[in-house]
């Protein structure tokens, strides 16, 4: 058996005793399971940008679980089983990597990509940006959208043009807000952050992780703050922004 074979028989085997025997196993569908998945990804997604690599493994356990249940279902409902499932994605990835599996040659990642693109194209896929989810994190979702629209071709040629169609866009929104329409306010405000985030791709960063990391490092300090303040014996809402920007700067000088 190969590496992990085992284990993963085993946890199919739980499964089935789970789906037999348990009231709570037994009762969920595909439905009630979709909010629990969201949630564990985003709960994998939190230890990667926390690099934890204690967290990350349990995380992708429970992901695993996931994807189990479902295909123990999918069998159930006579739709699908696992093994067709895992088939399913070993054609596909044979498929999609013809420079490994057949006779074409690439030079480098980027290549790659591009073929992968074309490969979906012919597989009956409409648009390039088509395997984009809707549901996905607007910043996340721009992301996929900057980086599947490069695959053909469509993309600036270098960091400096995108930073000028950046400030372009500060400028379209200062215009919006001095005409006071809302709606163009809102609409411009989009633009800048897409720009930005097309921005972010050419220095080589994961906007998304970028701004989760400062969230969390907003929630330390914040938190910190109330601490400082409260072993003052204050509260914020007693204080002015000066006196809590001055424990806030004293909390940054500390890191």
């Amino acid at each position: 058996m190969e590496a992990g074979g085992e284990a993963f028989e085993r946890l199919v085997q739980i499964m089935n005793d789970l789906r037999e025997k348990c009231p709570w196993d037994r009762k969920q569908t595909i439905q009630t399971l979709r909010s629990l998945t969201i949630e564990e990804t985003y709960e994998l997604a939190d230890a990667i940008t926390d690099n934890n690599w204690k967290n990350i493994k349990e995380e992708l356990g429970d992901l695993l679980l996931h994807i189990v249940f479902y295909s123990k279902i999918g069998a159930e409902q006579k739709q699908f089983s696992l093994e067709e499932m895992i088939h399913g994605i070993c054609e596909k990835l044979i498929a999609r990597h013809p420079h490994i599996y057949g006779d074409i040659k690439v030079t480098d990642d980027e290549e790659v990509k591009r073929n992968w693109e074309k490969l979906k194209l012919k597989e009956g896929k409409k648009s390039v940006l088509g395997g984009v989810p809707r549901s996905l994190p607007a910043t996340v979702k721009a992301m996929r959208l900057q980086e599947k629209a490069r695959q053909v071709g469509f993309e600036w040629d270098n960091r400096g043009q995108v930073w000028e169609k950046v400030e372009e866009e500060m400028g379209e929104l200062q215009e919006a807000i001095a005409a006071g329409k809302q709606d163009d306010i809102e609409a411009e405000y989009g633009d800048l952050l897409f720009s930005l985030i097309n921005y972010a791709r050419f220095l080589h960063v994961d906007a998304e992780n970028a701004l989760e990391r400062t969230n969390k490092k907003f929630i330390d300090r914040f938190t910190q703050m109330e601490q400082r303040a409260d072993l003052q014996g204050r509260n914020l809402t007693e204080m002015t922004l000066q006196e809590m920007d001055e424990i806030w700067n004293a909390v940054k000088r500390s890191k």
